[in-house]
């Protein structure tokens, strides 16, 4: 790959990333929670990536491209050790001062099955780091150089039935963002020092004219709880592109990748928010990446792009859901809590990002959530609900409309019952 170390801009962004890591994280704080995110949470890996037809008694060896100060590394390294795994994930990031912030997170927790390699993406073939099984890419293509030739280096590292979990920065979404970070190149441009730079942003911000738009933009806070790091992160970077869905799915394609998935799924599909029957009669004839953009485009809200991907061609289909031998999962929210949150008739007021959606669900499925545990099987739960009067026709019915749904807000997933939990 071409070396960066002639690249201004990229020159600048080092120095960005050793003075002020990203995002701002007191080690300390593990201790207290264990930060949950997209991508690379472990049952997304397992469902998005592998179609739940991998056995977690393999091991799975990950590598978390420009780890930063490590959210989704230690994410990830805690699930695994949580649920007995085998595996390893190896942390590469360029900046010194971010890998002693992961590692001193990672010790913390105590967490074994995790490594810190100093390097640059731009250079990821000189690291000799083999092949994964999963590699995270999050909040880090927008900022390189050449996006492309840095995806096709990790493409390359994948395993053939391998996948990754990527982020990018989305356009509409961070309106606003972009405006800011074109005065500030004028007043504080990239060759002074990231600590004068950041006083700079840091006046501007204090008197910033109402009319601003970003002052209207509630997509992200990292401008005002993010700390120095966050406020230079968004306004200051060096080099900072986004991306509509339309130039994401193209740039992945450009690199030998397919989409298993968009998170959430629902949240690109125009029909939830335009019930015109007319309009949705349009939508329905449309191609899924024609609904993706017509969905960033309508709602404004998207600030990101998550994706999981796999090399084309190696897409693989999930387990049949209606197969009474499946295993129903909750992603993250047991299906208790999220019971609750479904009204009487059936209605879940989903928030996808500042935008809130009412998403219509049978409302008999709030009386089936409570008893998925990982465990129970569509035939256990069959029997369950019989003994509170609901026949086998009647929960399939519900089941066949619900799960669709749950499983597009990115809540519920389905793996074949010879897999232990």
């Amino acid at each position: 790959m071409t070396s960066s170390s002639n690249d201004a801009r990229d020159q600048e962004l080092a120095a960005q990333y050793e003075a002020y890591p990203y995002p701002e994280r007191d080690p300390r704080d593990e201790e207290k929670r264990l930060l949950i995110g997209s991508p690379s949470h472990l049952r997304e890996i397992d469902y998005w990536v592998f179609a739940a037809q991998r056995s977690p008694e393999v091991p799975l060896r990950a590598l978390v491209a420009g780890c930063g100060t490590g959210d989704g590394a230690i994410m990830l390294a805690t699930h695994l050790m949580r649920a007995s795994r085998p595996g390893e994930v190896v942390c590469v990031d360029r900046s010194k001062h971010a890998l002693s912030i992961a590692k001193a997170r990672a010790e913390v927790r105590g967490l074994t099955n995790i490594r810190f390699i100093e390097g640059s993406l731009t250079e990821i073939d000189r690291l000799n780091l083999g092949e994964f099984d999963y590699i995270d890419c999050c909040g880090v293509l927008h900022h390189l150089p050449d996006p492309l030739e840095t995806l096709r280096a990790l493409t390359g590292l994948l395993k053939p039935d391998g996948g990754m979990g990527l982020m990018v920065y989305a356009p509409h979404g961070r309106t606003g963002v972009y405006m800011v970070q074109e005065a500030l190149e004028i007043l504080s441009p990239f060759s002074e020092k990231p600590s004068e730079r950041l006083d700079v942003a840091k006046r501007v911000m204090q008197t910033l004219p109402a009319t601003a738009w970003l002052r209207q933009n509630g997509n992200f806070g990292d401008h005002l709880t993010g700390g120095d790091a966050g406020l230079y992160d968004l306004l200051l970077n060096p080099r900072d592109r986004a991306y509509t869905i339309t130039d994401f799915l193209q740039l992945l394609d450009d690199a030998g990748l397919e989409t298993t998935c968009l998170l959430e799924p629902a949240r690109y599909n125009p029909a939830l928010f335009l019930p015109n029957p007319k309009l949705r009669s349009r939508i329905e004839k449309l191609s899924w990446q024609e609904q993706a953009a017509v969905a960033e485009a309508l709602t404004g809200n998207m600030a990101t792009h998550v994706v999981y991907v796999v090399k084309k061609g190696a897409k693989k289909d999930a387990p049949d859901y209606m197969d009474v031998n499946s295993v129903p999962i909750m992603r993250e929210i047991p299906g208790d809590e999220l019971a609750k949150q479904i009204r009487m008739d059936g209605t879940l007021v989903f928030s996808f990002g500042t935008l809130t959606v009412p998403i219509a669900l049978p409302h008999q499925i709030r009386s089936i959530l409570p008893h998925i545990n990982g465990g129970n099987t569509i035939a256990d739960l069959i029997r369950i609900m019989s003994g509170t009067g609901m026949s086998k026709g009647k929960f399939l019915r519900i089941w066949r409309e619900a799960f669709p749904i749950l499983e597009s807000l990115n809540r519920t997933f389905v793996r074949a019952s010879t897999h232990s939990n």
